[in-house]
């Protein structure tokens, strides 16, 4: 069968899908894209996958694909990215919920045409497209330089899809974030477009816009590369309820809009519903037990969908922090059941949502992500995390990070005062060791007494120690003649012995 492209690709491998799941590290796999496909989404893409490590490792391929297949989850796309690659997937249409055909899309991460082409080649008899993921804004995405890092590398994208689209039998598709000049974005999805994209995901955001300095995504930037190229265009961003991808498509004329966080937030979007938390809490951990997945996804699952509820009994967020068990995370979701009944139970009549909530916790709704403090800006630069979380008084409050491991060791203490204070090795800066008779760390003691065939005893190295008792054995044992000083040997009866033993 010929490879589709285009819109004769989107229309009819993809049939005409218009609401989808976002690949997200962690968080869409199979467990959850089956459970957003009962609730209206008609494509998923994996999270994204590490195309070396794909190439690599056969376990890690059975582990994030070949185990993952079901006929359920179609269709699918496989994310890639710059140097590495992600996720699970499936091969051509199948049956899917209700009437609805499902497709399954693979997301890989690579910065190596070769690589890439390689990772793809082993994951396109198990989905429907390749999707090389060029959007991710992270730090891990700036250091391995793959993800949204790669976009002003146009030659080196150009020869990542041209020999994908020329190798493999699936299509090639694309998800990045904008730049800030609309222009230059338009330039951007021509380029792609031309090297043999053939379905274009536009994430309406710089990648400097990022965590508390996200800000709202701008669909003009989508709408201008919508009409600027003959693929189809997705959206992505700003997507919080079905009214929002209605107005989404309206405005800027994409072909589909894939959501993220208000997915997590409430699975049922695509449907225009907003379900109370424990109905699709309940269903998601159904269906875990028959596609089992790693026990943090299930626990950030929860979070994200018990998110208000857990605002209001804290005690119980606690709980979900420390349970260890899926069988544990399920009774601390049945006990959150529980106390949203009894809350409800007690609502008196016209009573309205507190902390300015559309609905009352216990309701899916989304989220909406705290922007920094005004006067977060100095000198027209962004401040770092850590510096807004020093504005908003974190000497007093502890991160939930560090709240964690004061839960497991109570004793614990983050007062930089109180830090013990270290000594330097005299060559590297490394923390010396407090015994060591050079002053240095272990690594530069070893070499430095190595050379000089000395001890450490703070180190436990051993060189003169050990030269001393091997020349002391050596001393100590008896001297063998030489053979051409001891003359012509006597003959032995050994012979004989031979020869009557074979007689």
């Amino acid at each position: 069968m010929p490879k589709l492209e285009g819109f004769e690709f989107w229309s009819r491998t993809l049939g005409g899908a218009r609401h989808v799941v976002a690949p997200m590290v962690d968080q869409s796999e199979l467990a959850w894209r089956l459970l957003s496909r009962r609730h209206g989404a008609q494509l998923c893409y994996t999270p994204m996958l590490h195309a070396q490590v794909f190439v690599r490792d056969a376990n890690y391929r059975k582990e994030n694909l070949y185990c993952e297949v079901c006929p359920e989850d179609r269709p699918l796309i496989v994310q890639v990215t710059g140097e590495f690659l992600w996720g699970p997937a499936a091969k051509g249409p199948g049956p899917g919920w209700g009437s609805w055909w499902l497709w399954r899309l693979f997301q890989f991460c690579a910065n190596d045409p070769e690589v890439f082409v390689q990772a793809a080649l082993l994951a396109q008899d198990h989905c429907d497209a390749i999707d090389l993921n060029l959007g991710c804004p992270q730090m891990i995405a700036k250091r391995g330089h793959y993800g949204a890092f790669l976009q002003e590398e146009w030659d080196l994208l150009q020869r990542m899809i041209l020999l994908a689209h020329e190798k493999l039998s699936v299509p090639v598709t694309c998800k990045i974030r904008v730049f800030p000049d609309i222009d230059k974005t338009v330039r951007y999805a021509r380029m792609l477009e031309k090297a043999g994209c053939q379905l274009l995901t536009v994430h309406g955001r710089t990648k400097e816009q990022k965590g508390p300095l996200s800000g709202p995504a701008s669909w003009e930037h989508i709408k201008a590369v919508r009409k600027a190229v003959a693929i189809p265009v997705f959206a992505n961003g700003n997507i919080q309820c079905l009214r929002d991808v209605e107005r989404c498509i309206q405005d800027t004329g994409v072909q589909g809009v894939m959501s993220a966080e208000g997915n997590l937030h409430n699975p049922a979007l695509f449907e225009g519903r907003s379900p109370a938390v424990w109905e699709l809490a309940d269903e998601y951990l159904a269906i875990v037990q028959r596609h089992p997945c790693p026990l943090s996804y299930v626990r950030a699952h929860l979070f994200k969908l018990w998110h208000h509820t857990l605002q209001v009994h804290q005690q119980l967020r606690e709980e979900l922090a420390k349970v260890k068990t899926l069988e544990g995370i399920a009774a601390v979701s049945q006990e959150l059941k529980l106390r949203c009944q009894e809350d409800m139970s007690r609502q008196k009549e016209g009573e309205k949502p507190a902390g300015g909530l559309p609905f009352f916790h216990w309701i899916c709704q989304p989220y909406f992500r705290p922007g920094p403090k005004e006067g977060s800006r100095e000198n027209g630069a962004a401040r770092s995390k850590r510096a807004l979380e020093e504005e908003e008084g974190s000497v007093d409050v502890l991160s939930k990070n560090k709240q964690k491991k004061q839960l497991r060791n109570p004793h614990k203490t983050f007062d930089p005062s109180l830090k013990p204070k270290y000594a330097k090795c005299d060559q590297c800066g490394n923390p010396k060791g407090n015994r060591c008779v050079f002053n240095l760390c272990r690594g530069c003691c070893k070499k430095q007494a190595s050379q000089e065939t000395a001890d450490c005893p703070g180190h436990g190295l051993l060189f003169k120690t050990k030269l001393e008792k091997s020349l002391a054995w050596k001393g100590a044992q008896p001297r063998l003649p030489d053979p051409q000083q001891a003359g012509p040997r006597e003959p032995t009866g050994f012979p004989e012995v031979v020869g009557s033993a074979l007689a």
